[in-house]
């Protein structure tokens, strides 16, 4: 008897705001002839990720093949909420072609790899490959310890420097374990920036990977879907500043939901989240806001202090309620600091 094929999953990782729900989107308008299903990973208890994506479900990937984890980071909870849900989606009516996971910007792939090895489902999946998304301007512009020469120095002249950052170690931890990098909003980084940001990225891989521009989520799908890498089956050349390691939390980060009245003055609210970012090192505010006298709801999306808003579909029966998430280093976040500023 002949075994049946594998379904195959994709990976989609990368770093807070680097555009994976996007990219995502863009797959899922040009699912070349496939059946979709979407696994979404929040950091924070409040999803908005998955609420973007149902909105332009279709047959295709009907919305409910995407599904949304907002307990933590899916490579910290295997048994408890990524096994059944890989399960479930496997179990459906109308089995999926092609199985899309976009991890938290927080999270580590290459545990989630080794969940693959899970004995109810590794003869049943295959991971086809795993996608990072970079930021180009921001690696460009010398974020994440990207002048390796200079940390070495500085290790050398100072003894607390030993280690990176914790954000550096998530975003190297990323690329590593990538079987392509996708430099996302190559329009903003610029033809220089995108060759620093390549250079930056390819001092960090541990083996030659593709490293493509991509703008605004839009990369020809048979790029990244089709990979075969069987990634789950090849950790080794995937190191891991975490490798050895039995687990790893995620307690330099931490998200508050800030729920808050409806606004009358927009201006005043884009500012204060621009606040949030210079003020008090907010990573990422990503939410949904009731705005006075208007029937659509408006979506908030900053990283850092780049933050775009607009109204992408009307409340209609949903209570109109303002909710955002802002997620920052640990010591950072302070909810009633935080509210102050959105609410002043």
């Amino acid at each position: 008897m002949q075994e049946l094929s594998k379904i195959p999953v994709t990976v989609i990782t990368g770093f807070l705001g680097a555009g994976k729900t996007t990219l995502i989107r863009h797959l899922m308008q040009n699912p070349q002839g496939k059946r979709l299903a979407v696994l979404v990973n929040e950091f924070g208890t409040a999803g908005v990720d998955g609420d973007i994506l149902k909105s332009c479900s279709d047959e295709n990937c009907p919305a409910e093949n995407i599904v949304e984890l907002a307990n933590g980071c899916i490579c910290c909870t295997v048994a408890d909420d990524f096994i059944p849900t890989i399960e479930a989606l496997m179990a459906l009516p109308d089995t999926p072609d092609h199985i899309l996971i976009e991890t938290s910007g927080l999270a580590l792939p290459k545990p989630l790899l080794k969940a693959f090895d899970w004995p109810t489902i590794r003869s049943r999946i295959t991971v086809d490959g795993v996608i990072a998304l970079a930021d180009a301007e921001a690696v460009a512009a010398g974020r994440f310890a990207s002048d390796v020469d200079a940390v070495q120095a500085q290790r050398e002249a100072d003894d607390s420097l030993d280690h990176d950052t914790p954000l550096a170690e998530v975003f190297e931890d990323q690329i590593s374990c990538a079987d392509i990098v996708l430099l996302s909003k190559a329009d903003l980084a610029g033809e220089a920036g995108l060759a620093k940001a390549r250079a930056v990225i390819e001092a960090e891989m541990p083996r030659p990977v593709s490293i493509l521009p991509m703008t605004e989520g839009v990369i020809d799908p048979r790029v990244v879907i089709g990979l075969g890498a069987a990634a789950e089956d090849d950790l080794d050349a995937r190191p891991s500043h975490h490798d050895g390691a039995d687990d790893h939390e995620h307690d330099d980060f931490d998200s508050v939901v800030i729920a808050l009245d409806e606004v009358e003055d927009v201006k005043a609210l884009e500012a204060a989240v621009l606040r949030l970012a210079r003020d008090q090192h907010a990573l990422r505010v990503k939410g949904y806001i009731a705005v006075k006298g208007k029937p659509m709801r408006m979506l908030v999306q900053a990283v850092g202090t780049r933050l775009r808003t607009q109204f992408d579909r009307p409340w209609g029966d949903l209570p109109r309620r303002s909710q955002l998430v802002v997620i920052g280093e640990h010591d950072h976040i302070d909810p009633a600091a935080i509210r102050a500023t959105l609410e002043g």
